[in-house]
Formats: structure tokens, sequence, C-alpha cells
């Protein structure tokens, strides 16, 4: 009971620390909204006067770029560069030593980060989508509520992912060009710019054997409804499947972690 006070403090203060910040919050909006118009234009330029491309209309298309620019909000995490900081300044030993799993404290204070960012960038850029581009509307109730799900699978699988990343901070102790690659690449192969179905049939069957796609396309596919039940269904399994394995890699890989803590510092 008292760790999950500890962790509950911890997710209280880190709503309290983000909500605190404007300045960052107003130049996220911007960033991301500069980006969902650029992939608007993009696709009506694509698309120029037919309706449907790839088995996708149009409208579909647009709501796709809407909630894609919205789902962003759910994977800004500070996993990394938190463990980064603490190897930089030769905190991590004691900070393991604590009580409480410290990894147990940095999902808590991303859940914090999540949940004011849920109301400073999640309302404000689904607004701006809605006004501009298209409202973004579910296929169905059904749809909507297996989206919410896939959500769920796909922030863990993007957490886990992140903290399974920052295992080299103990190996290279400074990572923040690999975290800027890491980032790019993600948003790339998981569907969050351009959606798998106009990739090549081979490099698509390839990305469809890794985590990436169960981040962004899977969800957005049960949005807007591009797949039959039944294929849905199976791919969630998959994603379940593959949070299940991340964990299995992450519990390892920390355990490796500890017996290399590199101390820089005092």
């Amino acid at each position: 009971m008292n760790s999950i006070a500890a962790y509950f403090y911890v997710y209280k203060i880190r709503i309290q620390k983000s909500l605190a910040y404007h300045y960052d919050v107003y130049g996220n909006i911007l960033m991301q909204c500069i980006i969902m118009f650029a992939a608007a234009f993009f696709w009506r330029a694509l698309y120029a006067g037919e309706t449907v491309v790839q088995g996708v209309e149009a409208e579909q298309m647009y709501i796709y770029t809407v909630i894609s620019t919205a789902m962003s909000v759910f994977f800004m995490n500070d996993v990394e560069q938190r463990v980064m900081r603490s190897v930089e300044k030769g905190t991590i030993a004691v900070e393991m030593l604590k009580p409480i799993n410290l990894y147990g404290i940095f999902f808590f204070e991303d859940l914090g980060k999540l949940t004011a960012l849920l109301f400073q960038n999640l309302i404000p850029i689904l607004l701006i989508g809605s006004i501009f581009i298209a409202v973004p509307k579910p296929a169905s109730a059904m749809a909507f509520l297996l989206f919410i799900v896939s959500l769920i699978m796909a922030y863990l699988i993007h957490w886990l992912l992140a903290a399974c990343f920052s295992m080299w901070a103990f190996v290279t102790i400074n990572m923040t060009p690999l975290l800027q690659v890491k980032k790019h690449l993600i948003r790339l192969l998981s569907g969050s710019i351009i959606p798998l179905w106009f990739f090549p049939d081979w490099l698509a069957s390839v990305l469809n054997c890794l985590p990436f796609v169960y981040i962004y396309q899977l969800p957005l596919d049960i949005y807007i409804g591009k797949a039959s039940m039944e294929n849905l269904i199976l791919r969630l399994g998959i994603q379940a499947v593959w949070v299940v394995v991340l964990l299995v890699l992450f519990v390892v890989l920390q355990k490796i972690a500890v017996k290399k803590v590199m101390v820089q510092g005092g």
C-alpha cells in the first residue's frame, strides 16, 4: 500500500508540474498542428479529385491524419532522458537503492505527464483538426471501443520500447543522437506519417513482423474502419503478445543493466 501511495504521489506531482509550463504547451501544439496541416495538404494533393485510393476514402485519410496527430500526445515520455541524466550525474546507483522501483517511478511520472497533455494538447489539436481538416468521427461505436483498447496497448508498447532503449545509457552514457534517430524511425515505420498500405508489399510484410505498426497503424486502422473485425481481433491479439514480449525483455535488460551501472561524478 505504501508503494501504491508513493506512485500516486509521483503521478500527482508530475501533473502539477506539467500544468505549470504553458509556453512548452503552446510550442508543442503549434508544432503538431504544422505537421497535421502539412500531412493534410499532402493527402489532398495525392487524392487530387479521386474519392478512393488503396481502398481508403479521402475523408477517412483526413480523419487518419487528425487522429494520428492527436495520438502523438500519448507517446511523449521522458523515461529515456531521465535515465540518461541520472547516469550522467552519477545518481543512478543511489536511485536504484530506493525502496520502490525506479522504472515504476518513471512510468507514473509519464502517466502524470500524459494526463496533463490530454487537456493541454489533445483537446486543442482535435478542435483545430475538426474545424480545418475533418471531424474525426470513428467508423462505429465498436470501432471506437476497440480503438481505446488498442491505444492503451500501443502506449504500453511505446513506453516499454523506450524503457528498453534507455538501457543503452548504461553503456553509452550520452545517447541523445540515438534518441533522435529512434524517434523518427518509429514515426516512419509505425504508419504515423505514411500508412503501411502505401508501402511496397515486401516492406509492409517485414514491418508487420515488428512492434512499431502496433503503435500507430493498428489503432488508426481500427478507428477509420480499414480492416474487417476478424482481422482486427487477430491483430489485437498480436499487439497483446508484443506487450508481454517487451515486458519480459525489459525485465531481463533491467537485470543486466543493474550489473553495468557506471557512476559518473559524485
